[in-house]
């Protein structure tokens, strides 16, 4: 009789423990895919934390632009400086199947912003490293641009310096004399590309 009891009481024991166990089990899970997994919520300039912008790449098949999602530091309170981290942001390439719009070998000089217009000055390397032909160009223009302008909408234009000197062009076909107000007709349906695709 007292051995069926402890049987008994070690049975309940076991099962309590596997009970606790498990619960505790739960818990530590949850914890550990709330920190791994936490949605990053966009921050404003001059908050802590990182900043989700959207870059403007070329679509697969070249016929314009498509966004994708990136986050930067959050870049203190100077606006010159939050253009300039996407801008490096964009020049680093797509993470996805879009193509790159800009030279991995782009620099940035400088961003300055007076009113409404950024003035970014790039080095060489950006005309240089770009292919011939308009599409190209424009392609890599307007992806710095609508970025920029997407992003910090208190930028309405956009001024295009190489090495400190105005330029009448990157490669011969746009005028960057005057400075580029964005162009978002030129963005494509990312979705729409997927299903052409898939077709």
């Amino acid at each position: 009789m007292v051995n069926v009891r402890r049987r008994k009481l070690k049975w309940i024991l076991f099962i309590a423990f596997l009970i606790a166990a498990s619960i505790l089990g739960v818990l530590m899970l949850q914890k550990y895919n709330g920190r791994v997994h936490a949605p990053v919520t966009p921050v404003r300039p001059g908050e802590p934390g990182l900043m989700r912008i959207s870059l403007f790449f070329a679509s697969p098949d070249g016929s314009g632009l498509v966004r994708e999602t990136a986050e930067i530091d959050s870049c203190g309170s100077d606006l010159a400086d939050c253009i300039q981290d996407a801008v490096k942001k964009l020049a680093g390439g797509p993470l996805g199947e879009l193509a790159p719009t800009l030279p991995s070998t782009t620099v940035i000089n400088d961003v300055q912003v007076r009113d409404d217009t950024a003035y970014l000055d790039f080095g060489n390397e950006l005309a240089d490293g770009l292919p011939g032909g308009s599409s190209a160009e424009m392609t890599a223009v307007y992806s710095i641009v609508d970025t920029i302008s997407f992003n910090f909408p208190q930028i309405k234009k956009v001024k295009f310096l190489l090495d400190g000197h105005e330029v009448e062009t990157l490669k011969g076909h746009i005028d960057l004399r005057s400075p580029i107000i964005p162009d978002f007709s030129l963005e494509k349906d990312k979705n729409a590309n997927t299903a052409q695709k898939q077709q």
